[in-house]
């Protein structure tokens, strides 16, 4: 009897054993389809707050295009507007489909839609009155709040929604970590029971684990990139800030500095060193000084890419073989230069003046890079920038362009100083030691030419700046380069030339400079004064005109006069370049433009060059 009871107790251990083992297998099963469940609703709700985050992107995007478009008139700007307008509705429709299951998201999915429609409607109000030329009753729409004030309801209703999942997703995440936790459990009970099953469920339970691992490194992944992305976000907003603070500053001291260089240039010309050297002196002096300034206007214009660009064709190898002699005698003899120039180079479309510039900071800061010496390498190339690099850098479109690369031995900089290196006013170098504006200057003038501009530098190997301009596709004829001229050309009493300015201390000194160069002059405040005075003096040879002037800018005025005058010459000036004759920096072809401050001898050459001009 014994023996039965003893052989009966290991059957009934082994039943029970098998019984727990069956039991752990089916709770292991079941707990794992709950778990797949319960990842597949964190699943979906990653992907309703990726849908939110696409419908939020995307009436960004079409407010951001209806307003280049209104504030520039510049067509390309109606590409994102007319993208986020047609990806709009089907955005919804997924987010609606994605939240159909939850009641409280369907009902702000109804505010959604409706502020939407709104929304959409007050978008293409605008960008249709400004098609129809009706460009100043366009930018009204947006002024009458009645855009934000949608946009605010919709930001509003997308973060509650974002706020539903985002709880949400916290509920599923809770569930699916319990549910991988009494798992994890079960499968180490069953291993006491049978060593065999328990290592089989410990290598499915290692599987499972090593799958949600992956899946959370996934969305860390994700949100770096999503913080990075809101970076480089916040850095464009404030780098057009700055720029809009630094047009406006540079337009008004352009206006001062048109006054002291032109007052300085005359009273330079009565002066005879002989009689009044010292006082020469001083007047040099002052115009370095001006000069000074005018060039840092200059270079906060071309930060803000308001600065005004007088484009031409132009042989790369050519500019840099001319610049690299300049540098030579420039740098010292402590700085070996070679250029590395590339045969069948492209021609690109940019301002001369400009590139030649953007070349000359480069290499300077290349110079100040190696205290001791070193080499500084001008390479030029042909280089084309494909779908995928585009995608990596938002602001460049892929096609065919002409690097230049300016490489030094230098110090190089560190990863936080590159990233740093185009803003305005930020310098490594020690107080008194440039402006900080170089390379700030370099980056507006790249992106106002639709080139792109990249650094890559390690420390204490050097750095490498590559701009890209792109190619041109059009004629190649050169355009003729006028000689320097020693003498200033002057004019004749015959030539009566109209000065129409709403400043009076830079239209004094227009005055006087142009009497001094021998033309009979008059004067006017505004334009309905001038267009009274080419009414009475029919004789007058060329308008010389300020561009932005209260009521009717100088642009409406000469279209005016034109009408009654069609073979009047006229020359425009200003000291901003948001106005009718500049366009995205580019002045119109075919007009007549100097900008504030200029010299005497400037101005005397460009009212010579517009009079005898056909």
């Amino acid at each position: 009897m014994q023996r039965a009871t003893g052989s009966v107790k290991p059957i009934i251990l082994l039943a029970l054993g098998f019984l727990v083992l069956v039991m752990s297998v089916l709770s292991a099963l079941w707990l794992s389809v709950l778990q797949e469940q319960a990842a597949g609703w964190v699943r979906h709700t990653l992907e309703v707050e990726n849908r939110l985050n696409q419908v939020g992107r995307l009436v960004t995007q079409a407010e951001t295009g209806q307003r280049g478009f209104l504030l520039t008139g510049d067509q390309s700007y109606l590409t994102p507007y007319r993208q986020g307008i047609r990806q709009l509705p089907v955005a919804l429709d997924d987010l609606s489909a994605s939240t159909r299951d939850n009641p409280a998201q369907l009902h702000e999915m109804q505010q959604l839609r409706a502020l939407m429609k709104e929304r959409i409607t007050v978008l293409r109000q605008g960008v249709e009155l400004a098609e129809q030329g009706k460009n100043a009753a366009g930018i009204n729409v947006v002024r009458d709040g009645a855009g934000k004030r949608y946009m605010d309801q919709i930001s509003v209703v997308l973060g509650r929604m974002f706020a539903i999942e985002e709880q949400l997703l916290a509920e599923r995440s809770a569930i699916a970590e319990w549910r991988t936790r009494a798992a994890r459990i079960i499968l180490a009970l069953s291993t006491l029971f049978v060593i065999l099953f328990g290592i089989l469920a410990l290598i499915d339970a290692k599987r499972r684990l090593d799958a949600l691992r992956s899946t959370v490194d996934s969305l860390n992944e994700e949100a770096l990139a999503r913080g990075q992305a809101q970076s480089q976000v916040h850095q464009l907003q404030k780098m057009e800030a700055v720029g809009q603070l630094t047009g406006g500053v540079a337009h008004d001291f352009n206006n001062m500095l048109a006054i002291i260089v032109g007052s300085l240039d005359l009273a330079r010309s009565r002066l005879k060193k002989s009689d009044h050297e010292s006082v020469a002196r001083y007047i040099d002096q002052a115009q370095e000084g001006a000069g000074r300034a005018a060039s840092l206007t200059a270079q906060l214009l071309a930060f803000a890419r308001r600065q005004p660009l007088e484009p031409r064709v132009l042989e790369p190898n050519r500019l840099v073989g001319d610049i690299s002699e300049l540098l030579r005698r420039t740098l010292g003899e402590t700085i070996q230069i070679e250029t590395v120039l590339a045969g069948g180079l492209w021609t690109v479309h940019a301002d001369p003046e400009q590139l030649e510039s953007a070349l000359v900071n480069l290499a300077v800061n290349a110079r100040d890079a190696m205290p001791t010496g070193g080499k500084l390498t001008i390479e030029t190339a042909n280089s084309e920038l494909d779908e995928r690099y585009a995608r990596q850098h938002e602001e460049v479109t892929a096609g065919q362009y002409v690097v230049i690369c300016v490489t030094d031995t230098g110090k190089g900089m560190t990863p936080e100083v590159i990233e740093r290196a185009f803003e305005p006013f930020f310098t490594t170098k020690e107080i008194g030691r440039g402006t900080g504006l170089g390379l700030s200057q370099l980056f507006g003038f790249v992106k106002q030419s639709a080139g792109h501009v990249k650094i890559y530098s390690e420390v204490d190997e050097g750095t490498t700046v590559k701009i890209y301009l792109p190619r041109h596709r059009g004629d190649s004829t050169q355009a003729a380069v006028t000689a320097t001229q020693e003498e200033l050309p002057l004019g004749k009493r015959e030539e009566l030339i109209l000065v129409v300015e709403d400043e009076a201390r830079v239209r004094r000194m227009s005055v006087d400079v142009l009497v001094e160069l021998g033309y009979s002059v008059i004067d006017a405040t505004d334009a309905n004064e001038a267009l009274a005075l080419l009414a009475t003096h029919p004789n007058i040879s060329l308008m010389f005109t300020d561009i932005v002037m209260p009521g009717m800018t100088g642009r409406v005025l000469a279209d005016r006069a034109r009408t009654e005058r069609p073979d009047l010459k006229v020359l425009y000036t200003t000291g901003y370049t948001r106005n009718a004759i500049v366009h995205n920096g580019i002045v119109d072809y075919g007009v007549a433009f100097i900008q504030k401050p200029f010299t005497v001898a400037t101005l005397a050459r460009k009212i010579r060059d517009t009079l005898d001009g056909d």
